[in-house]
């Protein structure tokens, strides 16, 4: 296929163009290369199976002109403002990107697939990427959320995730576009932007600085290594079912505090850091506004339909994403100053 990426510099959209030139598909690049997006991310992917657009999915004539001139066969949206503290101090920018950039994305998939080939648009699949945050938060005892669970999104950002993804249900309904959708659990790996939780723990106790934590550390989330989010993506536009929506989640509920104290744990095992005992740099601080308690993800849709689970393990995954920040100094110092 050729797939147009919105997003694709970024952490997840680089992780699914790179997996997607390996399979031989043709990519697209949409990225407005905002703080978060990286040209390091893809820099070893090249043509003629890769090109890079630099837009704005809030530009309405940029993107009408990339789908033209690139006559892609699918879209993988996965552009979006995505930082949950940023959402809390500066909501505008959320919505700007998230909603009215995901209706631009939307008009213009719309028009462009209008004027191709009967057969062309029943190829055509425009796939929504979306995350788990949408459904609000759980108590510890409750049922993992599924594609059914009502929405309920707690901050800014998540309720303009919410609010594309109706969009994205409606503009398929109403227009007959072919969508999917998927939402995701917290994700990690390499190439994810310092600020997110997993960098932060690895960069401060490599440097000896204070392990942040907010409250108590008793928030649980559900952790998805980025190369099996990657592959269940394409999973998901290859086969997945018209106007359908598939969670995606990595099987690995843990409280903030267990997190940091396994990354610390591996932390001190390795012989390219200095202290023995990474855990002493914890340091709880204030809570943030309207935390959520916990996220978990029942993944049994994906797995049943389309035979998809989740490939890394945990720990494993938290070894190779330590393995590739201590020996990608050149990638993140310039991040953080």
């Amino acid at each position: 296929m050729k797939i147009l990426v919105t997003g694709g510099a970024g952490f997840i959209g680089s992780a699914v163009c790179r997996l997607a030139v390996s399979r031989g598909h043709q990519v697209i690049n949409l990225d407005c290369l905002t703080y978060a997006a990286n040209l390091a991310n893809v820099s070893m992917l090249e043509a003629p199976n890769y090109v890079l657009e630099v837009a704005n999915i809030c530009d309405s004539e940029a993107v009408s002109r990339i789908f033209e001139t690139h006559q892609p066969d699918a879209v993988l949206h996965l552009a979006a403002e995505s930082h949950v503290d940023r959402s809390i101090a500066g909501p505008g920018q959320f919505l700007e990107t998230n909603i009215m950039g995901t209706f631009v994305l939307l008009e213009a998939a719309r028009a462009y697939r209008d004027g191709l080939t009967a057969d062309r648009q029943a190829a055509f699949r425009f796939h929504h990427v979306s995350t788990d945050e949408v459904y609000g938060d759980l108590e510890p005892s409750d049922p993992a959320f599924t594609e059914t669970t009502a929405y309920n999104p707690s901050s800014p950002y998540s309720a303009s995730k919410a609010a594309s993804d109706h969009l994205v249900r409606a503009w398929c309904r109403t227009y007959g576009l072919p969508v999917l959708i998927t939402n995701c659990s917290n994700n990690y790996g390499p190439y994810q932007f310092p600020e997110k939780l997993i960098p932060v723990v690895i960069l401060n106790a490599l440097r000896g600085a204070p392990i942040p934590i907010y409250g108590a550390g008793d928030n649980i989330r559900d952790w998805l290594y980025v190369e099996d989010h990657a592959d269940a993506l394409l999973t998901v536009l290859d086969r997945g079912e018209i106007g359908e929506t598939y969670n995606i989640g990595g099987n690995t509920e843990r409280t903030n505090l267990e997190l940091v104290k396994t990354i610390c744990a591996l932390m001190d095992r390795r012989e390219d850091t200095t202290r023995t005992d990474h855990t002493a740099l914890i340091t709880f601080v204030t809570d943030r506004l309207g935390h959520d308690k916990r996220y978990a993800v029942d993944g049994s849709r994906i797995q049943s339909d389309l035979g998809w689970t989740p490939n890394t393990k945990f720990e494993d995954g938290l070894e190779k994403t330590i393995d590739w920040y201590l020996t990608r100094r050149d990638w993140w110092e310039p991040l953080i100053g």
